[in-house]
């Protein structure tokens, strides 16, 4: 850990001697809910918001693959030990659970709301010139992890001093999980560790390079769209390409189900379903004058609604069997399920807007489209309603497209601090919201 984030350096900093945020949340009652864009709003004090920064700040120095975040996992873990909490170390080993708030075990009590981020890097080299570029080789926090992570534990820190001041009338959960960026994602491994036990409704949100920092985008209804992965061999008999018709072509079998298994399925699923397949890789041969005796192509599936994702693997079989039997080659594929559309429930959605607009006003919250990328927090959604986020963290006025899953993405830090306001006002109006 860097002196930045060492244990010593953080316990300089009390939640208490930090925290401004709750006056205008904690006010709100169930009678005053409708009167809620009139709520001044609150704010981090600089301490806080300097810690937060140092902490996003050697995360992102030290970045760490899915179901790999040990260093990652050891930072929260102290931090919120220190904060007085009891986080939980999934059964993993990496990612961790923590709950703040009254234990209400009584008969009808109203669930937990889960707040969760996720933990893991990319397999990618940092290419930005900055102080806090990642130190591991082809590896990178190029996703904005790190900006999750810290926001859910500020927001941590903020509802556990609620908690001992008396103000924090209901439990919260943190969730740090790892491995998102690992097809079928780390959520279903948190979900079947019972993370979701007790809780009845979970929020997250994602950094959104496109957003300007200060605001949030929202959908409701399916904000991502579902992912799998697919990767197909192709087998024949090769030979000599004098003679390609004592063979099978597997070059031009590959490249025929490259561009005409898409075109074909675009034929037998409803345009609406966008459902797309995309290959990120074909390789087949080794000299110009032998055609080899295999072809490789791998790939993504991508759906923008549910029934078409539970048809697509039958659906991109039949297709790829088919134009590889043109061509007299033997097709062995490999489907792997990704995962579905994060699917945002209306009420959930709402709360996170009404949290938006309590804290940064009307003109804060924005229409977001759905997007082709995949998302793991579906996972949960499965098995309690939520809703997904998108987290401005473009600096104002910055025309420099800085995309996500690239070596020079990075945010405005100013992000962090609208995070933990969302999350830490969506706690306090949880309990208004049905």
């Amino acid at each position: 850990m860097s002196p930045a984030t060492s244990p010593e350096a953080l316990t300089a900093v009390e939640p208490a001697a930090a925290v401004a945020t709750v006056d205008a949340v904690d006010a709100v009652t169930a009678d005053a809910v409708t009167a809620v864009d009139a709520e001044p709003t609150g704010t981090l004090s600089e301490a806080l918001r300097d810690e937060l920064i140092a902490f996003r700040r050697d995360l992102h120095r030290y970045p760490e693959l899915g179901n790999c975040e040990f260093r990652t996992t050891a930072a929260i873990k102290a931090r919120l030990e220190q904060a007085g909490l009891s986080p939980r170390v999934l059964p993993t080993g990496t990612g961790l659970i923590c709950d703040i708030g009254p234990k209400d075990t009584a008969v009808g009590a109203r669930p937990m709301l889960a707040l969760r981020a996720d933990i893991d890097g990319l397999p990618i080299p940092d290419t930005k010139t900055v102080a806090y570029r990642s130190t591991v080789p082809d590896r990178a926090h190029a996703c904005g992890h790190d900006v999750h992570t810290t926001v859910v534990l500020g927001a941590g820190l903020v509802l556990a001093e609620m908690h001992r001041a008396g103000r924090l009338t209901h439990p919260v959960r943190l969730l740090f999980q790892p491995a998102e960026e690992v097809l079928p994602g780390g959520a279903a491994d948190v979900v079947e560790a019972g993370a979701l036990d007790g809780v009845g409704r979970i929020l997250a949100l994602h950094c959104d390079p496109k957003v300007e920092v200060g605001r949030i985008g929202l959908r409701t209804g399916a904000i991502t769209s579902a992912c799998d992965r697919l990767e197909v061999a192709l087998n024949g008999a090769g030979g000599h390409t004098a003679r390609p018709h004592l063979t099978t072509d597997l070059v031009t079998a590959a490249a025929k189900v490259a561009t005409e298994v898409p075109a074909l399925l675009a034929r037998r699923v409803d345009a609406r379903a966008g459902l797309a397949v995309t290959w990120g890789r074909l390789a087949t041969g080794h000299t110009c004058n032998v055609i080899p005796q295999r072809a490789e192509l791998s790939g993504t599936v991508r759906c923008l609604d549910l029934p078409a994702w539970r048809e697509a693997p039958d659906l991109v079989h039949a297709a790829i069997d088919e134009i590889a039997a043109l061509y007299g080659a033997k097709s062995e594929i490999e489907y792997v399920r990704g995962v579905p559309p994060v699917v945002n429930e209306p009420s959930s959605t709402e709360l996170l807007r009404r949290a938006m607009v309590l804290r940064h006003g009307v003109d804060s919250v924005e229409d977001t489209e759905q997007s082709l990328g995949g998302e793991d927090f579906s996972w949960y959604l499965e098995h309690v309603p939520g809703a997904m986020a998108r987290l401005g963290v473009r600096r104002p006025g910055d025309t420099t497209r800085r995309d996500l899953h690239r070596g020079d993405f990075d945010v405005d830090e100013g992000a962090i601090q609208v995070g933990v306001e969302l999350f830490t006002a969506a706690a306090m109006l949880d309990r208004h919201v049905p």
